[in-house]
């Protein structure tokens, strides 16, 4: 096998591995940083509805508590508000979805499928779990959702929900009696859920393995088309050449010029070596023709 096929040989190898390795790290940690940037996007928005819900509880809800004696205002509602503001926000980004989702609910807009009456169950049966994230297949693609508990914390919140006798009669008269009863407290009654498409961002860092491999494969085809030309020029092309040479003296041929080399590296150096060697036997056979 000759030296250059051996030298591409070997070079392959360590190409091919070189490639696997580089597309397996980089493919992992791109996937990886397209997931964490959905989850940032979900965290933000969820922050958003909380951002809502503490706006309209802490100031919204004050101002409208007169006329609340006389009809039921759903804007004086926490949940209400963050999923009417996130719907509206749902109306440019339509693959970014908020829900305030509820086993027993006072609006039905807001039940939980069954998806999401999984995700309240868990949070029902592991009280010290403050968020759960997962994936899930949607109508658009594969989408990432962060989910958080909804816990009864303020006893005020039982005054419309603890009993149909307790609640408001305006409440009443808008949702009727069916719905939204029984809720008890630090009871979790549903969860905050956002989800987020994660079809653009892994699409992205799909892009960026592409472009990442072809460069890198470019940039191994590139070294490996200049290691082969150095290779040749440096060094098979004169231990070739000195190899013929060679083989001329061996089979007697005298006035074999001799091989040109200026260079001090180990192909200087061979040939110094066999310029001596030749230089010997010149004078070893005139030595034996006298």
């Amino acid at each position: 096998m000759r030296l250059l096929l051996k030298f591409n040989l070997i070079f392959l190898v360590v190409f091919v591995a070189g490639v696997l390795g580089a597309g397996k790290v980089s493919y992992d940690l791109l996937q990886s940083n397209a997931k964490q940037e959905v989850l940032n996007h979900a965290r933000l928005t969820m922050e958003k509805a909380v951002a809502v819900r503490t706006y309209t509880n802490d100031q919204i809800r004050p101002l409208l508590e007169t006329q609340m004696k006389y009809t039921f205002l759903p804007q004086t509602v926490p949940a209400y508000s963050a999923t009417e503001v996130l719907a509206t926000l749902a109306k440019s980004f339509p693959d970014y979805t908020y829900k305030e989702a509820t086993l027993n609910p006072t609006n039905p807009r807001d039940r939980a499928v069954d998806w999401e009456a999984d995700i309240v169950n868990r949070f029902r049966t592991q009280a010290d779990q403050k968020e759960f994230v997962g994936e899930r297949e949607s109508g658009t693609g594969r989408a990432l959702y962060v989910a958080r508990p909804l816990r009864i914390t303020n006893a005020a919140c039982l005054a419309c929900h603890s009993t149909v006798e307790a609640a408001p009669r305006t409440l009443i008269d808008k949702y009727g009696s069916a719905n939204g009863f029984g809720w008890q407290l630090n009871e979790v009654i549903g969860a905050q859920v956002v989800s987020v498409p994660m079809s653009v961002p892994l699409a992205r860092a799909d892009q960026v393995f592409k472009v990442f491999m072809t460069s890198l494969i470019g940039i191994f085809v590139a070294i490996g088309i200049v290691l082969n030309l150095m290779l040749y020029l440096l060094v098979i092309r004169p231990v070739t050449a000195l190899s013929k040479l060679a083989n001329r003296v061996s089979l007697g041929e005298l006035d074999a010029p001799a091989f040109a080399t200026h260079g001090r590296d180990e192909i200087g150096t061979l040939a110094q070596s066999f310029a001596r060697m030749r230089h010997s036997l010149d004078h070893a056979i005139k030595m034996l023709d006298a």
